[in-house]
């Protein structure tokens, strides 16, 4: 007997054979795949899933604000989604009659006289702003003073980029606005690299830019340039405030911006004497404020979504920061066992499925084993869930391949456009929701056992050789130097769960993504854009933010002395990172590519500095390492000193890559 489907006909008409495909099977029950909650207990929501060590990196100082109250008031009385649809709700409809709600006379909200800046600061904040990063210059003056009044925490770097970079680290990993204020046209030209980098990122980074007054706009005055349509171009949303008047209007958009569509970065542009204009404003919440759930998903897409996986013989998950923003990660698990569907993270994203889960076989794109791009070019069945194809994660866009069916559920999901085929199936949805509905789905359904059991045999020795070709710990060697590898492999054992790790662009990056286990989500913070200098503003952020988490940069020589400055930033403001440099003396990535296209590497080529001496002048612990026996010790030194440290290790240029070194053997 061929086991049947619950799940309707969708709008095509196709009906439930297509989940239970033609193998004879024993009737099988979603639910009794999943272990079965307490009695009295639901699977958890969107809003009461933890990330990371108990909670999201960030809710500890955030907390609740206002606007997330109004967007849980909204959600609960949402009626597009009837009771049972979802895992579990904030409330449940009681049975019988409805009560009648008393009524309240609204109250009009008291009008008030602000400053422009001051009510910046105080929408801001009310969106979920808590940090502040910046290099102060005389436009954003009163603005500085106004974020600080309000309790966002000012801290001053010694560079915009590495200002821009520890705010962009933080909205990433938060998910919340997060604030870099700069002055004028150059301190944000510094700040374009982070810019692009939330844009790439998908991160809600606020830029703060004092421009120049409104009497000296058009006249080429001292620092000034167009900054919405220049600097501005590489954000989602850009304006600049020009009439004191318009600031709310202007701000309103901002905030819903901020609180809609796919995150971004937004640039907002203060000419210096409209800061200081007191205007009229309502002592209100703008609307729009984010804090809210993402769109709904549409039942009939989801269940096609399904439907689609279900069938498959060698279907694939791949997620994204989709479902790390939606706090969605222990939905996925419970997708990805209740459908025998194994998860490949995408590129940069590899907190996003816990890495000992038997059904997890790796992160997609660059330094990814040969296994990941073998799995995804022979899946049937691809489901994209929380990301946007990048380039990388899709091998250049190989991925998914012409004969692969594929579904795209994201907050903005990918047309067909520029030569790029739209999906199977598109489903407009918040990552959580999507999960949630699937979820409620597959209560209801019955799975063919015998095309479960395949996918089950199938995940298993992909695992296995996913495991096998991950070890990068593996050989002999006695230097000089340190073996990447193993010191990848000592931090795996050293650190704790819920360490955060954080990586600049370059190659040292590929034994990190290959050969450690992250096993909670929100421990990794990456650029997507692959911007140079990222690693250490990012772990600064990381560590300011969350004291009692352990924050680990990995970097390489090139990219850390890009932002190296930012140590005396981190032992001012008491943050401890440890950072880890692997020094080649060269543009290591870049003449990797120079040897192969046969072009001499001399351009790459850097001379030596003392990292760790670099440290001590400023004020950091220092260590210096030149064989694999000592790394371990000053490691655990540098955790155990809560201490601002930098770990400077000597690495052969024989290691090349992860995939290229003095004990690589072909795959």
């Amino acid at each position: 007997m061929v086991a049947q489907s619950a799940l309707p006909e969708d709008a095509s008409g196709e009906a439930a054979e297509e989940i239970v495909g033609a193998h004879p099977a024993h009737d099988l029950l979603a639910s009794d795949l999943l272990e079965a909650p307490p009695a009295g207990e639901e699977f958890p929501t969107a809003d009461e899933e933890l990330v990371g060590d108990e909670e999201l990196a960030g809710d500890k100082e955030l907390g609740a604000t206002a606007a997330d109250e109004l967007g849980r008031e909204e959600e609960t009385a949402a009626t597009d989604v009837p009771a049972g649809d979802a895992l579990s709700s904030q409330t449940r409809l009681e049975a019988g009659p409805p009560r009648p709600s008393p009524v309240v006379e609204a109250t009009r909200p008291a009008s008030v006289r602000r400053t422009v800046s001051a009510e910046v600061a105080r929408q801001l904040h009310r969106a979920g702003a808590r940090y502040c990063f910046t290099v102060p210059g005389e436009a954003i003056l009163p603005l500085l003073d106004d974020l600080g009044a309000l309790g966002i925490r000012v801290v001053t770097a010694r560079h915009e980029s590495g200002a821009a970079f520890m705010a962009e680290a933080l909205a990433q990993a938060t998910g919340r606005p997060q604030l870099v204020a700069v002055s004028r046209t150059v301190g944000a030209s510094n700040a374009a690299i982070g810019i692009h980098t939330a844009s790439q990122d998908s991160a809600p980074l606020v830029v703060l830019v004092g421009q120049v007054e409104r009497a000296f706009l058009g006249r080429e005055a001292f620092q000034e340039s167009d900054l919405v349509k220049g600097i501005g171009s590489l954000a989602a949303w850009a304006s600049q405030v020009d009439d004191p008047d318009q600031a709310v209007s202007i701000l309103a958009s901002a905030v819903r911006r901020l609180a809609t569509g796919r995150p971004g970065p937004i640039l907002l542009s203060l000419p210096r004497d409209v800061q200081e204009v007191e205007i009229e404003v309502r002592d209100t919440s703008l609307p729009g404020s984010p804090g809210t759930r993402g769109p709904a998903a549409d039942r009939l897409a989801v269940r096609r979504v399904v439907k689609l996986l279900a069938a498959s013989e060698r279907g694939v998950i791949v997620a994204g920061g989709g479902v790390l923003r939606a706090r969605a990660t222990k939905r996925l698990v419970a997708l990805s066992e209740a459908l025998a569907v194994p998860v490949i993270a995408a590129w940069r994203r590899p907190d996003v499925f816990p890495n000992d889960h038997p059904n997890y076989l790796g992160m997609a794109g660059i330094w990814a084993p040969a296994t990941v791009r073998r799995r995804l070019e022979d899946a049937d069945v691809i489901a994209f869930i929380g990301t946007r194809l990048s380039e990388v994660t899709t091998h250049q866009y190989a991925i998914p391949g012409p004969g692969t069916r594929w579904a795209h559920v994201d907050i903005q999901p990918r047309p067909a456009a520029a030569g790029l085929p739209a999906p199977t199936i598109s489903v407009e949805a918040d990552a959580s929701r999507f999960l949630d509905a699937a979820w409620s789905d597959l209560r209801a359904a019955a799975l063919d056992n015998e095309m479960r059991s395949r996918r089950e045999a199938r995940t298993a020795a992909d695992r296995e050789a996913y495991r096998a070709a991950s070890e990068v710990g593996q050989g002999t060697w006695s230097g000089p130097g340190v073996h990447p590898g193993r010191v990848v492999d000592t931090l795996r054992r050293v650190l704790p769960d819920n360490a955060v790790i954080t990586t600049d662009a370059g190659n040292m990056g590929g034994w990190v993504a290959r050969g450690y286990r992250f096993r909670r989500a929100g421990t990794f913070i990456g650029p997507a854009s692959g911007a140079m200098g990222f690693g250490l503003p990012a772990a600064v952020a990381a560590s300011l933010q969350d004291p009692d988490r352990i924050a680990v940069a990995i970097c390489g020589d090139g990219g850390f002395a890009m932002s190296m400055m930012e140590l005396e930033t981190a032992v001012r403001e008491g943050a401890h990172p440890i950072v880890l440099v692997f020094d080649n003396e060269r543009y290591g990535t870049i003449a990797m590519g120079q040897s192969r296209e046969g072009r001499s590497s001399a351009t790459s080529d850097l001379g030596p500095v003392d990292f760790a001496a670099v440290a001590r002048a400023q004020g950091a612990l220092g260590f210096s390492i030149s064989d694999d026996d000592a790394f371990e010790g000053a490691l655990r030194e540098a955790i155990a000193s809560r201490q601002t440290s930098v770990i400077h290790l000597a690495l052969d240029r024989a290691w090349v890559s992860v995939d290229e070194g003095p004990l690589s053997t072909a795959d």
